[in-house]
């Protein structure tokens, strides 16, 4: 699809939402989890809750998705239900329910980016290196969240955090209507899990992606806490969550240049190096 003919802010609010969904997730979710009396090893399962729902969410909806080939109407639904269900979460707070709500909560709000991810990119066609300007505004709907949360976190107590939350994804439902299917691809011969898991290249890949996940694991979950304890205030965590991600917006904003100079695989590993340098 030619550039003028992408629904380009129709996406791109769905991405703003969704990752200011993740911006009151990750860095102060476990926050409101204190706030609520839950151990650090209770906020450890909750939020281990929340990433073990990623194995088994997008492999369903992904299923369902190629045998109905409607992928929005996917999300559109699956997002209400996200609504409806994270809801109960003013209504119970104690450790089996808010468990429940988030094992419900995360498989339908990861049903959600897949889906969109694929009809973004089958939106953009041949001008597939172009994915990142839309992706930007993920990253700024992240930073926006965390900024502004982060001041309001200094005059009202973390309660505020699921009513943010809960908008965040009534805002992702409301984009997700306005976003159009995109036009149906051919269907090509599929691989068996069994021959892709055999491949080395495939095998070198999900472990990569596997300690790249591990190593945001306790970033995710314990940074805000970390630096609350050392007595950061609320805005100034919300500052350095928004630096890093600032980083991520000027990536993206030249990214659809560099794919093409360097090559997928070449930006691919500088970024597993510059990892690696972050984390020491």
């Amino acid at each position: 699809m030619p550039l003028s003919q992408l629904p380009y802010w129709r996406l791109s609010g769905f991405y703003f939402f969704y990752f200011a969904c993740l911006g009151i997730l990750v860095p102060y979710w476990s926050l409101y989890l204190k706030w609520e009396g839950f151990s650090p090893s209770q906020i450890g399962e909750l939020t281990a809750i929340l990433m073990g729902s990623r194995i088994i969410a997008p492999n369903i909806w992904g299923w369902i998705a190629d045998h109905y080939d409607r992928r929005m109407r996917i999300v559109r639904l699956a997002s209400f239900a996200t609504i409806i269900v994270f809801s109960a979460i003013f209504i119970e707070q104690s450790y089996l329910a808010v468990a429940i709500i988030l094992m419900l909560f995360s498989f339908f709000w990861n049903a959600s980016l897949p889906q969109v991810e694929v009809t973004t990119l089958q939106h953009l066609g041949e001008d597939s290196h172009y994915y990142s300007k839309v992706r930007l505004w993920g990253s700024i709907g992240f930073i926006t969240i965390v900024v502004i949360l982060g001041n309001l976190l200094e005059h009202f107590e973390p309660d505020i955090v699921p009513t943010a939350l809960l908008f965040s994804v009534i805002g992702i439902w409301l984009f997700s209507l306005t976003v159009p299917e995109s036009a149906k691809t051919a269907h090509h011969q599929t691989t068996s899990l069994r021959t892709l898991l055999k491949r080395p290249s495939v095998i070198a890949f999900l472990l990569v992606c596997l300690l790249m996940q591990a190593s945001h694991g306790p970033y995710y979950t314990f940074y805000t806490i970390y630096l609350e304890q050392y007595d950061y205030s609320s805005s100034l965590i919300g500052q350095l969550w928004a630096l890093g991600v600032l980083a991520e917006v000027a990536i993206f904003l030249v990214m659809h240049r560099w794919l093409p100079k360097f090559g997928l695989r070449n930006v691919f590993m500088a970024s597993l190096l510059l990892t690696t340098l972050r984390w020491i």
